[in-house]
Formats: C-alpha cells, structure tokens, sequence
C-alpha cells in the first residue's frame, strides 16, 4: 500500500456534528500520515462558527447554504449540488460524516456519486422510527448503506449495524467523539457560571432546557413550556435557564409563552464552553437534543429527555436518563420528584458515561490508517467504563 499521507475529507454543518467532528479533525491534522481537507455547509451559521473558532479550525470550503426558514428539499438539494465541486476538485481517498444529519446524508450520497468511499462517525444508532428523530433517523439508515466504514460509538449500536448486514470487519466501535470534545473543553474551564449570563440570586439551583426536534415543534414544545410554567409555580426556589434555538419555529413559541416569566431565563444560543458550564452547574436537564444526552452523564446531570424514544438508550439502561415525550403532567411530576427527593436525585446523578473515553477521534484515525494504509494492528475497541470530570 502507499506510504503517502491519506487524504481524508471531512464534512459537517450544524453545531452537535461540529463538536463531535472537531476532535477526529484534529486528531487528522496531528497525524503525520494523514492529510485533511474540512468542508462545512453552514447549515447552522453561527452557532457553527463559535464551534470552529473554539477548536482553531480553518475550513477549505465552506457551502454556506442555509436561507431563512429553508425546507428539507431545498437544504439538501443546495448540500449536494454544494458538494460536487468540492468533490470534483478534492484529491481525497475517504469522506468522514457524522451522525444523522442533512449534510452527513448529502454529503455521503455526494461522496457516492464521485466513487469515494465513506466513513460514518457515530454509525448504529436507531430509535426504529423513521419519523422519529425526523428527519434524523433515515438519514443515518441510508448512510449505513451508503457508507463503506462505520464508526459505531457503543456495543448497542455496533448490534444495529450488524443487523443492517453490514460485514463486522469493516466495523470498529470507537465510543463517541462527544466525550473527546467535553474532556478537552470541561478540564479547562472555570468554576460557577460567567459574570452577567444569568440573573441567578446566590446559590439558586436551575433546571436546563434545549429544545428543536421537529417533531417538537408546534404544540408538543407549548406543552414543555406549559410544564415549564408548572414547576416554577409548583416550587418558590425553582429556576428555569432555557437556551433558545435560533429555529424562528421554536422562538415563536418559547418566548411568547415564557418572556418575562418569574424565575425563567431565556438565553440566546451560548457557545459550547458556556454551556458545558450550564450543564456542569445545573441541577437537572430537561432536552430532546441527543448531544446533551451524552454530555450530562460525564458531568453528573441526570436527564429528561423530551422524546418518546430514543436513539441514546445507554443512559436510559444505566439510569442516568428517562424517557418524558412532551406529555405535560409527566414532565412536572418526575421533575418534581428530582427536585425534591434527594435519594431519587442521587440513584440518576452518578458521574458515568456509557458513551466514551475520550479516544474515540484516536481510534477513528487509527482505523481509517489500518484500513486504507495497512498500518496496524486493527485498534482496540471501546468498552464503557466510569468517566467523569466533576458536578457541581
């Protein structure tokens, strides 16, 4: 095989993919037998762009293709007619995308079409729904057919590829990239909350909010801010620290229904230090984004998900998760109970992570060089061990 540097693209566009592909970027970039080439579609702008400047990433190109309330159609038709002259003119032997969203999808059928195998981060994961996460969970199923190496982050998700027939040896179980990301970040961070983000009286404890899946939108998000509503009512030392999707569909709900709410705090989108402090001082998360899913349990948070069910069911199966949906008297009688029951707080906040170990952009590196250069051996898998970096 040649001994010349591999030429990997790496494609991302929103802020979660950022995050998770930022490490496996780097970890490229520091490999003297690895030559990388960064493509972003934009498809969140600036949000995207704290991401890049936090982890010192300059992109090649940049797609640039998101407009105002643009549909699925015309996001991915602008990603892939975005990514033909990228492909036509890259020298690159391997495209990496992660995870699920329209620019990994877009990107790897792009890649396809130019006869470029592709690599999937964060491959096998499955809620067995295809309308939920929508449009999320069918774009990680074609990827699996489109994609020639996966990069499942669990055991879980390795079964899911398995059973998509995907043959084992092109398979390598890596642990998700996320925890790489947080490790880096959380170790250097201060302690408490930065000076003026939030109006917080002195040791006042916050539950956090994130909210956008699509299927959230409209009234199941009115109902979690109903309950929302519910719980400052129901407990007098209650806060609520909202982070706002810049999405127009969720702001025309959250703030119309939480703006100038006592003891709600609605925040624009925070970079990702600031929110891995949000989370680290938190008292309880209530989310249906997946990332914050895998973030809190090496932080110590215990997590309602606002989704019936989830791709993620590590956290569920170790304790560390429940599953709510937007089902109103739900949310506000276990949140309640967290709030409120000490013992039940402790049994979901131990600091532990199923999801990795912070070696996964290693071992991803690792496999691409063992695959495509013959350099070995083929690297050891992750298997879960207790991961933490502090609470509050």
């Amino acid at each position: 095989m040649s001994q010349e540097p591999l030429r990997v693209l790496t494609v991302f566009g929103t802020r979660p993919e950022a995050i998770k592909m930022a490490p496996v970027v780097k970890a490229l970039q520091a490999h003297p037998m690895t030559d990388v080439e960064v493509v972003v579609t934009g498809q969140h702008r600036e949000i995207l762009d704290q991401v890049l400047e936090l982890f010192e990433i300059d992109p090649d190109d940049d797609l640039n293709i998101m407009k105002p309330r643009q549909t699925l159609y015309g996001l991915t038709a602008n990603a892939l007619n975005g990514m033909a002259p990228v492909l036509e003119k890259s020298r690159a032997e391997v495209t990496l995308v992660q995870g699920d969203t329209t620019t990994a999808f877009a990107a790897g059928l792009a890649s396809f079409y130019a006869k470029i195998p592709v690599g999937h981060i964060e491959a096998g994961l499955r809620t067995e729904d295809v309308y939920e996460p929508f449009p999320e969970e069918m774009n990680r199923r074609l990827l699996s057919t489109l994609c020639h190496f996966h990069f499942p982050p669990t055991q879980g998700s390795l079964e899911n590829c398995l059973a998509c027939g995907i043959p084992r040896e092109r398979i390598y179980v890596t642990g998700n990239t996320v925890t790489d990301a947080l490790l880096h970040v959380a170790n250097g961070l201060p302690s408490g909350l930065p000076e003026g983000l939030v109006d917080l009286p002195e040791g006042a404890r916050y539950i956090l909010v994130e909210t956008h899946r699509r299927e959230n939108l409209g009234e199941p998000m009115r109902d979690v801010c109903m309950a929302l509503k519910d719980l400052v009512a129901k407990h007098s030392d209650l806060h609520i620290v909202f982070s706002v999707h810049p999405n127009p569909a969720v702001r025309d709900v959250v703030f119309p229904e939480l703006k100038g709410r006592e003891r709600v705090h609605l925040l624009e989108p925070v970079d990702y230090p600031i929110l891995i402090r949000l989370i680290r001082e938190c008292a309880l998360i209530l989310t249906d984004s997946g990332g914050i899913q895998e973030e809190a349990p090496s932080l110590g948070k215990p997590v309602l998900v606002l989704r019936r069910q989830t791709e993620r069911p590590e956290g569920v199966d170790a304790g560390v998760a429940e599953l709510m949906g937007t089902d109103r008297a739900k949310i506000v009688e276990r949140a309640s109970q967290l709030w409120t029951d000490a013992a039940a707080y402790t049994r979901m906040s131990q600091i532990a992570s199923p999801y990795g170990d912070g070696e996964a952009a290693r071992r991803t590196v690792e496999a691409l060089l063992y695959e495509l250069r013959g350099i070995g051996p083929r690297p050891t898998e992750f298997l879960p061990a207790a991961v933490g970096v502090g609470g509050a």
